[in-house]
């Protein structure tokens, strides 16, 4: 079949990944076509995914999702600071058909020039691909999830808002969407105001002086952040229209001038790490990581790993995109703020976002505040804070090189039609800080379990 991988051929993994597609198919119908987006396909031996197809989107904007599938959610994991891929028992793969897609254009593996603007541009090509990828591998009429992190808070909304306008169940026949640590909207209330606290609850970690400490909370004072945390922050939310959001102080700035002072090593998206920095196998992606100069090619770009996955030897595999694969900065005001993330919570009744406590790009707190700004199903905002326990199944583990964390884990809460929960020991990069999280999230997802106080055992 064309695409086909060997599952017993990828480099350096030592076991047989079973049945898999890989390769580029064109954004469009024409036959002159030269942008074409990446995919890594994994058709699944669950019985119960027979009618499924789910979708992983990496954020960026213009980040390969080969980063989610090798390093969080795929069937194989290469994490940094380890000795090679190890299996993942925890592979979303092992509940549903899943595709990891490198987009939009230029991401990735992904060929061709980027020439879009905004969200809308993006949804036509990705709608182009999808199309080619139903039918080349007879998909159609499936159930279809879009799952995604950070930058995909944009890609999974207004995507789904596209296929839901398509009013086409052979081939956009979406059903739900799952995404963590989303970026959705305004900056202000997701990666300024919110800091102050942020900084404050967890600076037995951080270590800052009192100095700056002090300093701090008199900039949340007089910037008028407190104030309006105290009267927006809140279940249920004040009706909108909302005051303006107070001007950027520069606490984010400020901050990271700070902390790494104390902590040279300090992580945005996982604020625990410390130094050293431990050795990243697929090539710099975020500040910090480390390749010594000794090191291989990163190993998408590796000769034999092209060749088993079906892309050409001059291809590139980009991390993520100097372009983000937009001309520009994407010109889209977010889903949270165009009544895009409305419409889809509206027509699919089965939104999942979920956020990791540790995550200092997009802290939880900036996620729940712009969601108290947004209305769905005849309300706005949540009415009460999500507090219920978040329950992973104590389960055997199968696999040393990647376990995962079970028992109350963290706190959920469902209203009209979405589901909110948040990770204790998780950072931006939700499934893969917790794998159990993470798994647990697509099974309530796909419909296999109740809600996140479902004591069912994980489907391992």
């Amino acid at each position: 079949m064309p695409f086909a991988v060997n599952g017993t051929g990828v480099p350096l993994v030592d076991w047989d990944i079973g049945e898999s597609y890989a390769g580029v198919l064109p954004i469009s119908q024409n036959t002159s076509e030269t942008r074409k987006l990446f995919f890594w396909f994994f058709p699944s031996e669950n019985p119960a995914a027979t009618d499924e197809i789910a979708v992983w989107f990496t954020g960026g904007p213009g980040c390969s999702s080969m980063l989610g599938l090798l390093q969080e959610n795929g069937p194989i994991l290469w994490e940094s600071g380890t000795y090679g891929p190890t299996k993942n028992p925890y592979a979303w793969n092992k509940l549903t058909n899943f595709v990891w897609i490198d987009q939009p254009v230029k991401t990735g593996y992904s060929t061709g020039e980027p020439d879009i603007l905004n969200e809308d541009d993006l949804v036509r090509e990705f709608k182009g691909f999808w199309r080619n990828f139903m039918d080349t591998f007879d998909l159609h009429d499936r159930r279809i999830y879009l799952t995604g992190e950070s930058y995909a808070g944009f890609y999974v909304p207004y995507i789904s808002d596209g296929f839901l306008k398509e009013n086409d169940t052979e081939y956009f026949n979406i059903k739900g969407i799952a995404i963590n640590d989303p970026f959705i909207g305004n900056a202000q209330f997701q990666q300024e105001i919110i800091l102050p606290d942020f900084i404050e609850y967890w600076n037995n970690v951080l270590g800052l002086n009192d100095t700056f400490m002090s300093n701090l909370r008199s900039q949340k004072e007089q910037c008028g952040y407190a104030d309006y945390l105290n009267k927006h922050l809140a279940f249920p939310p004040p009706p909108r229209p909302w005051d303006a959001v107070p001007s950027d102080c520069g606490v984010y700035f400020d901050f990271i001038d700070a902390v790494m002072e104390v902590n040279p090593c300090f992580n945005v998206y996982h604020i625990t790490d410390m130094c050293p920095f431990p050795y990243q196998p697929l090539g710099v992606i975020n500040g910090g990581d480390y390749v010594p100069p000794s090191a291989p090619e990163s190993y998408f770009n590796c000769a034999d790993v092209k060749k088993a996955l079906n892309v050409p030897d001059a291809a590139y595999w980009w991390a993520c995109s100097l372009s983000g694969g937009f001309l520009g900065d994407d010109r889209s005001p977010g889903p949270a703020v165009d009544d895009t993330l409305t419409r889809v919570i509206d027509g699919l009744n089965n939104t999942i976002i979920g956020s990791g406590a540790l995550d200092f790009i997009l802290p939880t707190n900036g996620t729940l505040l712009a969601l108290q700004n947004i209305t769905w199903n005849g309300a706005q905002g949540f009415q009460q804070k999500p507090s219920t326990p978040f329950f992973v199944p104590y389960h055997a583990e199968q696999n040393r090189g990647a376990m995962a964390g079970a028992g109350n884990l963290g706190v959920w809460g469902y209203e009209r039609g979405v589901t909110f929960y948040e990770v204790q020991l998780a950072g931006h990069e939700l499934p893969g800080w917790s794998a159990g999280s993470g798994y647990r999230s697509l099974e309530l997802l796909l419909g296999r379990i109740k809600d996140f106080s479902d004591t069912t055992p994980l489907a391992l």
